[in-house]
């Protein structure tokens, strides 16, 4: 079955087309500066790079683009357009109303439309890509695969602030945690690599790249996470604080002027390892500088492993018995010296790096603990699109339900 998987940003689509269940990858794609002057589309059939610009005003007109290039006669990957019967959707907020991925029907849409407060950034392109492809692929079976849904099993004493529970009760102001889909496929994917049912796990998973998060599973489902309300709490990432002191926010209000919009742009846009450092987001850079002697490029480092390890340690602390610790993400995957840094000098909690395995693990799964290590410590490249397409091809296959996780 081809099952097609699209995740909307505000301005672009990316795309993979899947020939399910042999899980065989047909080509996958972006297309960028949706709205712009010049909109500029990225399409791989195989090793080849088709690139293709032309101005796209909205998700409706992009998603008809890339059904062109599915289509063509030289190089498409489809001969019909009904031979695509499954089209899973990331959306990133479902809220409490979704603890798993879902069949769409109007429903789910007004449901999903009911959530766009606490994702404004995201919800609604994720509907717009919803709209335009019922309406491109009417025949197909739509999924919605929510980033929140893999949290939905952490307990209330996880989730609630210690705020009147009257904004709990009337407004859901609680922790909802995100990246779930990443974090739900390497905690199976570690599962499968030591041998234990994806029930029958204690795991830690870190997602790391320009956005970070954190999450304990236990038995193989999320008890905690590191995102809160929004994706602003937590670990150091790219631009973002994570957790700071709320009085900061009053200090810089009261005693400096800042509104509001500039607060949400000071914690989002302007903070994380770009603020301390004041060199970049992007730790390839941070790295570069570091080793050029950029002292603020090497403390936000310090910080950013820091941060993780504390993180680490609390959630072992959650678990009780934890099996293994998997690192994910662009700088999960990349980047050898996080790993180090966030796991030193923790033998005594069962953790023993190899280093020379963790220095070859570059961009690649593997195994980077000691042979004799208690705890387990993976790297496991994630494949949120594969996990959706997954769930997509198990709803159009005519299963009823999915299980939670």
């Amino acid at each position: 079955m081809k099952t097609l998987v699209i995740n909307c940003g505000s301005s672009s689509i990316k795309y993979k087309l899947y020939e399910m269940p042999e899980e065989r990858l047909l080509v996958k794609g972006v297309l960028e500066k949706i709205g712009e002057e010049v909109s500029v589309l990225k399409h791989q059939p195989g090793a080849e790079t088709i690139r293709a610009e032309l101005k796209v005003k909205n998700h409706s007109e992009g998603l008809q683009w890339i059904a062109q290039h599915l289509l063509d006669k030289e190089k498409g990957v489809v001969k019909r357009i009904e031979e695509i019967e499954a089209v899973g959707h990331r959306v990133v907020h479902g809220g409490e109303g979704f603890e798993r991925s879902v069949r769409i029907d109007d429903d789910v849409v007004r449901r999903i439309e009911e959530y766009q407060d606490l994702a404004p950034l995201h919800n609604p392109p994720n509907l717009a890509g919803i709209r335009a492809a019922r309406s491109l692929f009417p025949h197909a079976t739509q999924v919605a695969a929510f980033d929140t849904a893999f949290h939905t099993s952490i307990p209330q004493v996880c989730y609630l602030y210690a705020i009147p529970y009257e904004l709990y009760e009337k407004h859901r102001v609680r922790r909802y945690g995100f990246h779930g889909t990443s974090h739900r496929y390497v905690a199976r994917k570690a599962a499968e690599l030591l041998g234990r049912g994806k029930y029958d796990i204690n795991v830690i998973t870190c997602h790391l790249g320009n956005g970070c998060s954190i999450t304990a599973a236990r038995n193989g489902h999320s008890v905690d996470t590191s995102m809160g309300l929004t994706p602003l709490e937590g670990l150091i990432m790219g631009t973002r604080s994570g957790d700071i002191d709320p009085g900061v926010i009053f200090y810089l209000a009261d005693r400096l002027g800042y509104d509001l919009k500039q607060l949400n742009s000071l914690l989002n846009k302007e903070s994380g390892l770009l603020g301390v450092s004041g060199v970049s987001n992007d730790f390839r850079n941070l790295l570069d500088a570091a080793a050029k002697g950029n002292n603020r490029a090497a403390l936000a480092i310090e910080m950013f492993c820091y941060r993780l390890k504390k993180y680490i340690g609390s959630y072992m602390a959650v678990l009780g018995e934890t099996h293994a610790i998997v690192f994910t993400g662009g700088i999960g995957e990349n980047v050898p010296l996080v790993r180090e840094k966030s796991l030193d000098n923790m033998e005594k909690l069962g953790i023993e790096v190899d280093r020379a395995r963790n220095s070859a693990t570059v961009g690649r799964q593997g195994e980077i603990s000691t042979p004799d290590s208690p705890v387990k410590v993976l790297v496991i490249p994630t494949d949120e699109e594969l996990r959706i397409a997954h769930d997509a091809y198990a709803l159009a296959s005519g299963a009823a339900s999915l299980s939670r996780g």
